[in-house]
């Protein structure tokens, strides 16, 4: 059945004639956050949020391992709000995250709004972020932290739903991730699904197409993550790290694989292997691709060749040395 012709009529398409998406990555960065994808980023307050929200812009930015462990596969520009830090802050911690990959800032594609007031519930300021979006055309937009862009109510379901809204309609037409970073509540039980534990409407929850919750467990950090259509990966540990010639930044905790796993020695003699073979410097992917390991585990191989000497790192490839003649 055809529809006949009707300005008013909803554009409708027959499903075996819908765009499949085979061509474009399904990922923005591997099994964290799917590609163009809207969703929060939550936890209770000191829970190192806005880290890894910059942990993110950074890699997308400069297309380097996000936590040195999951490939960006689709990157580009990224568009910061952060309401909460002062300009020199958000510069200064940009900075030391460029610097831990061994890049200046000053190469990486990172825009920073720096108007001080940023109210999404009123047109005016939809109309000047979505005028931003279409000028810069970011990969990633972050927006931190969501209580600071507006004045509803965010326990009202239906004023929250307009704003989130929005931000879905602002997905669509400019083809961007929205990240938002949001606060759980303080008392949310350690036994319920993470996104219940977040603050105001349920709204939030249903609205993400991928979310990473953190929660503070002793001296480490728990990150867990959903995808409304793909599995996510195992729950990590994260910890803040810093030191008199290490930046300040967030690392994976180290855990001990499976009894049946290959053990440390044999990872790193696989990506020597595989690396002195090559010839040439490879990337991550590169290297899990040919390694079938998992990304933990291979960045734990390369982090210890790196520091024995083994292998150089440069930006995002790892590589061999070259004799000297």
């Amino acid at each position: 059945m055809t529809l006949g012709p009707d300005d008013d009529a909803l554009a409708v398409v027959r499903a075996a004639d819908l765009d499949d998406g085979d061509s474009l990555p399904r990922w923005l960065v591997d099994t964290l956050w799917a590609r163009s994808a809207v969703g929060v980023l939550g936890g209770a307050p000191k829970s190192c949020k806005s880290w890894l929200a910059l942990e993110l812009a950074v890699s997308v930015a400069t297309g380097t391992p996000c936590l040195d462990a999951f490939d960006v596969d689709h990157p580009g520009p990224v568009l910061l709000y952060m309401a909460e830090d002062a300009a020199p802050v958000v510069k200064a911690r940009l900075a030391g995250l460029c610097r831990t990959r061994a890049l200046d800032l000053a190469s990486a594609p990172i825009h920073v709004i720096t108007t001080p007031v940023l109210r999404l519930d009123r047109g005016r300021d939809q109309s000047r972020l979505r005028a931003a979006v279409r000028q810069l055309t970011p990969r990633l937009l972050v927006l931190d932290p969501f209580v600071r862009l507006h004045r509803i109510d965010e326990n009202d379901a239906g004023e929250v739903s307009a704003l989130l809204g929005y931000l879905r309609a602002l997905q669509r037409q400019h083809d961007v991730a929205v990240l938002v970073v949001h606060h759980a509540r303080k008392n949310g039980s350690a036994g319920t699904q993470a996104g219940l534990s977040l603050r105001g409407s349920g709204d939030f929850h249903a609205w993400g197409d991928s979310n990473l919750y953190l929660r503070r467990q002793k001296d480490t950090l728990l990150l867990t993550v959903e995808h409304r259509a793909a599995a996510a990966p195992d729950p990590l540990r994260l910890q803040l790290v810093a030191g008199d010639d290490v930046e300040v930044h967030l690392a994976i905790v180290p855990t001990a694989g499976p009894a049946d796993a290959d053990p440390p020695s044999e990872i790193d003699r696989r990506v020597l292997g595989l690396l002195a073979r090559a010839g040439r410097p490879l990337s991550r992917s590169q290297l899990r691709a040919e390694l079938h390991v998992r990304n933990e585990r291979l960045g734990d191989a390369l982090s210890r060749l790196v520091a024995a000497g083994a292998i150089l790192r440069d930006a995002d490839r790892w590589a061999v040395p070259v004799p000297t003649p």
